[in-house]
């Protein structure tokens, strides 16, 4: 017979409760209750482990259920789409258009770069996180805009750099995927869909990486950028010190480190920046869904527009 832990240690209790204990236990007494306990407790801990194992199993379960059925919902909302660039790189995207569009209306653009667990071909895995809230009814009558959501290769990355390491340099050139985007998002501009002058950037850890690489090659592209649990080149800072920027990244996070994302502030402070800065004091490498949900992260990028400049 198998006993719940509890039971378990309710026998350990009423075992012990009725021993008398010598007052000088001879060996004997002493390897008579190490025979009766010690099984006890092994059956305890497997116990507790199987429990723990159990919850973790079913934790699991349950966010494979939420993240299919966040990406089956939101590609409902999110149109299927494909461009090719000039060096004929093929690129899967999302895109979620305005509620209401008129002729000759422009809308903003968030562009949205996926984290490297969503890497790969099927043109539905960069719609697990950020998608559901740049979604939210509300917020799409309060801030109507195009979202763009590419889909990075598997093997690929959006800056190609080592995640690893607690600096890098910016690559002398950008990722074929990342050339891809600026080519699709030069296209809409061209179209006379997009407010040239409100095109944002966001990205989560791979994205967020992706996010600090491209404000420091089209700095003149972009009107706001929030990168999350990310890190950049500190020595590029200069070539976007005026854009507006909120950084977030969570104290805790272990595959991101901090110093990735405080590098780049102290960098853009110490040339005058106004940089804002989120630290999450309890958050681990999901600084996202804090940062996704948190709607003054909206009021903030949309009220951002720069300037008209030549373009690139």
């Amino acid at each position: 017979m198998t006993l719940s832990h509890s039971s378990t240690i309710i026998l350990i209790q009423v075992l012990l409760s009725r021993t008398k204990v010598p007052p000088t236990p001879p060996l004997a007494w002493i390897q008579r209750m190490y025979r009766k306990i010690v099984p006890l407790l092994v059956g305890l801990s497997a116990s507790l482990v199987s429990s723990v194992n159990m919850n973790q199993s079913d934790a699991q379960a349950q966010s494979v259920s939420v993240r299919a059925e966040t990406v089956e919902a939101m590609s409902a909302i999110y149109e299927p789409r494909q461009f090719v660039s000039k060096a004929q790189v093929t690129l899967q995207y999302r895109l979620l258009k305005p509620i209401a569009t008129l002729p000759g209306k422009k809308f903003p653009v968030v562009l949205f770069l996926h984290g490297a667990g969503e890497r790969g071909d099927d043109n539905l895995q960069q719609l697990v996180h950020g998608a559901k809230e740049f979604a939210d009814p509300l917020r799409r009558e309060q801030f109507p805009c195009y979202v763009v959501a590419p889909q990075c290769p598997k093997g690929k990355k959006w800056s190609e750099v080592d995640w690893s390491k607690e600096s890098s340099t910016l690559p002398t050139e950008s990722s074929e995927s990342m050339q891809a985007i600026k080519e699709l998002l030069d296209e809409m501009v061209e179209d006379g869909r997009v407010d040239a002058n409100r095109i944002y950037i966001t990205g989560l850890s791979m994205g967020g990486y992706g996010t600090w690489d491209a404000i420091a090659r089209y700095s003149n592209f972009f009107a706001a950028a929030a990168p999350v649990c990310g890190g950049g080149d500190p020595t590029t800072v200069d070539r976007f010190a005026k854009l507006p920027i909120w950084c977030f990244h969570g104290r805790q996070d272990s595959d991101v480190k901090p110093i990735r994302s405080q590098e780049m502030v102290e960098a853009l402070k110490k040339i005058g920046s106004a940089v804002k800065y989120t630290e999450y004091p309890d958050l681990k490498h999901d600084s996202w869904s804090a940062t996704y949900s948190n709607p003054k992260l909206y009021d903030w990028m949309f009220a951002q527009s720069k300037r008209p400049t030549t373009p690139e």
